[in-house]
């Protein structure tokens, strides 16, 4: 398949809801692998679905863990998978097997996990209330410093090529280290036009390009250039290239994320399934793509080539694609379309074996030299290449082979009676890892001990907000009802009625009496 023909000439942004993905629970998080062929999306029971995104089927479920998934992150060569639960732990997993190769607990809630772009034996950990922290696969962690020891909602990214880390916090100040040293490279503090600071609510990079992104509490979304940050050095002023927000219902935005060429910016709302896309060199709103009314965002992810997003709510994975128009004359150039049936005027000899009427080709001296064709080298392909790439064979992770259940027969015809093995059930599946003849191997748990860590805090997504309990109890409550107070459905049943309902079960008088 040529790849270049998936970029299209006009607009490159989604425009029309394009399905659903069924998770067969809650979804809650999801993340695209590096080249887009693969979708993981965490749930509400533990579980991590992996889809194959060209086949839009389920390739594999890994029971990761026991809480809630709260964040994903693939490695570069797409073969790790990092994830973070609400029970304060963090896994690294094998994608082909299925295996947890390393297990980190944490002393408090992880908001954020995050694989090093170019490395994967590290990894960045954003955890609840205190600094964040730069993990190695094998245990030990950096504490990043901080601007001020008092504010502790800090917010972590890599840049693109993993070589800084920028940290924001709810003063508006950003600091950018490096990676490896962790050493103060350059800050600066966002402000709003009364030079009153703004929190930092998340940073965003962009796959191609320098610019990055960062959301704040003042719902204002700035896009700034790394290189000017980096050149202003300590305590800079740079300005950033472009700002976008909703000037008519100043919404709060929940997640935002840059295409896969960096040229177009979405965010979705914080208030209601909403996806609102702009032009980042102009700064325009070009679309504004509805979900299902009364529906909350969880989670937006932009497919690294294709104009597609994935967008999660209420549990549901909604797919975001361009409207794909049928243009036959791309087949047969000469092929045209009618509106209306035409009589057609046959030539004389169209439909002849031999064309007589056909003038004889001259012959030509000089025969065109045909070369070889070389079929088995693989060239790079641009659009999955970064500018500095210099590893040419890449062996990154495509597709999953998918293992089909064997169910064993309950009568087998053929054979011997005593062919079936000792131990073994009719009737019963066999598990991927016994169909593979391997066991698992075994789990290196390791404990992050931090110091000042808030024990006692409970993680977001298990402590809802004042607005998601009112909704969740709007749906409980029956249809036409008043409330609690005045709906008779709600009023609490006297003791004396328990009492004595109870003593009519028991005797056993309820059928007669009733």
């Amino acid at each position: 398949m040529n790849l270049e023909l998936l970029e299209s000439f006009g607009q490159n942004y989604p425009e029309d809801f394009d399905g659903a993905l069924d998770c067969m629970s809650i979804a809650v998080c999801c993340q695209f692998n590096r080249r887009g062929t693969l979708l993981a999306v965490g749930c509400n029971d533990g579980r991590i679905v992996i889809w194959d995104f060209l086949t839009r089927g389920i390739a594999k479920i890994i029971t990761a863990h026991v809480h809630p998934v709260c964040s994903l992150s693939w490695s570069r060569d797409g073969y790790k998978l990092l994830s973070a639960s609400t029970d304060n732990n963090v896994a690294i997993w094998d994608v082909q097997t299925g295996d947890c190769d390393y297990r980190y607990r944490f002393p408090s809630p992880v908001l954020k996990v995050q694989f090093n772009p170019r490395q994967s034996s590290a990894f960045l950990v954003c955890p609840m209330k205190h600094a964040a922290v730069l993990v190695n696969v094998n245990g030990k962690h950096s504490t990043l410093p901080l601007d001020d020891e008092t504010d502790l909602n800090i917010v972590a990214s890599f840049d693109r090529r993993g070589m800084y880390i920028f940290t924001g916090n709810a003063r508006g100040k950003i600091l950018v280290l490096n990676a490896v040293s962790l050493k103060l490279e350059a800050s600066f503090r966002v402000t709003t036009g009364t030079s009153n600071t703004t929190a930092i609510k998340s940073i965003e990079f962009a796959r191609r390009g320098e610019c990055f992104l960062v959301n704040t509490a003042d719902r204002i979304i700035r896009v700034y250039e790394s290189g000017e940050v980096l050149a202003c050095g300590k305590d800079g002023e740079p300005e950033p290239i472009q700002k976008m927000q909703d000037l008519v219902n100043k919404t709060l935005w929940k997640k935002c994320v840059f295409s896969g060429d960096g040229e177009y910016i979405c965010a979705g709302s914080a208030r209601q399934h909403a996806l609102y896309i702009w032009e980042k060199s102009i700064g325009n709103l070009v679309k504004i793509l509805h979900g299902t009314k009364g529906e909350l965002l969880l989670d937006v992810a932009w497919h690294p080539v294709r104009p597609i997003m994935v967008s999660i709510s209420s549990g549901v994975v909604s797919v975001w694609a361009q409207n794909q128009v049928e243009n036959w004359s791309a087949f047969a150039p000469d092929f045209k379309e009618l509106d209306e049936n035409v009589e057609y005027e046959e030539r004389e000899s169209e439909f002849d074996i031999e064309d007589d009427d056909k003038t004889p080709e001259r012959p030509t001296d000089k025969e065109e030299d045909t070369g070889d064709v070389d079929v088995v080298t693989v060239d790079t392909i641009a659009a999955f290449c970064s500018s500095d790439e210099e590893d040419h064979g890449d062996t990154s992770l495509l597709f999953l082979p998918i293992t089909p259940e064997i169910e064993e027969p309950e009568e087998v015809p053929w054979g011997p009676p005593g062919e079936q093995a000792e131990g073994t059930s009719l009737g019963r599946k066999h598990s991927p890892s016994e169909q593979n003849g391997r066991k698992r191997k075994k789990t290196k748990v390791i404990d992050i001990e931090l110091e000042n860590a808030p024990y006692e805090e409970v993680h977001p997504l298990m402590n809802p907000t004042r607005k998601e309990r009112q909704q969740r109890g709007r749906a409980r409550r029956p249809a036409k009802t008043k409330g609690r107070q005045s709906d008779p459905a709600y009023r609490p049943i006297k003791k004396t009625k328990i009492r004595y309902l109870a003593f009519r079960i028991e005797s056993g008088y309820c059928l007669y009496q009733q």
